[in-house]
């Protein structure tokens, strides 16, 4: 069973097949598809969604893909438990939460294939890492620096560095 959500995305291949139902990542960390799924849409395309504000499915999407919980997740992109509820109410995030839910889509998908699945991505991203000051990937993401030297980490990790 495969979840479908608003931007057309593309499954995170796996190395072994195995029965859990597997995510999806967003196509955007790749260029987004249009809603019906007909084209790739252009980088200026992609800016322009992501400035009108992503739907709140994406956000629904990624909390799946990474395991965490909705609060969880929303402290990670700068998001208020009552911000939280006014998302869900209007179906959007604003530019600045669409930009960091891409960033974590995106180290989840970079995971994903230095690591060899989901399951390994998550537990790597919920770990303190002694590379990142032995605090969690997903907390060192929390700024875009930091997001940077967690690519940098799974580089390393991809190309047997010790870190």
């Amino acid at each position: 069973m495969h979840t479908r959500w608003a931007f057309n995305y593309a499954q995170v291949k796996h190395n072994q097949p195995d029965k859990t139902p597997r995510a999806e990542e967003p196509a955007a960390i790749y260029g987004l598809a249009d809603p019906k799924g007909e084209r790739p849409l252009g980088i200026g395309e992609t800016v322009e969604s992501i400035r009108h504000g992503l739907p709140m499915v994406e956000f629904e999407g990624l909390d799946k893909l990474l395991g965490i919980g909705a609060e969880p997740l929303a402290k990670h992109l700068g998001i208020s438990r009552s911000t939280l509820v006014r998302r869900r109410k209007s179906g959007r995030l604003d530019m600045q939460e669409s930009d960091r839910l891409l960033r974590y889509a995106r180290l989840f998908a970079r995971a994903s294939s230095v690591l060899g699945g989901e399951a390994e991505a998550r537990d790597w991203l919920q770990a303190p890492a002694r590379a990142l000051d032995y605090e969690t990937p997903l907390h060192f993401a929390e700024t875009e620096a930091g997001a940077r030297e967690v690519e940098n980490v799974l580089g390393r990790i991809e190309y047997g560095v010790f870190s």
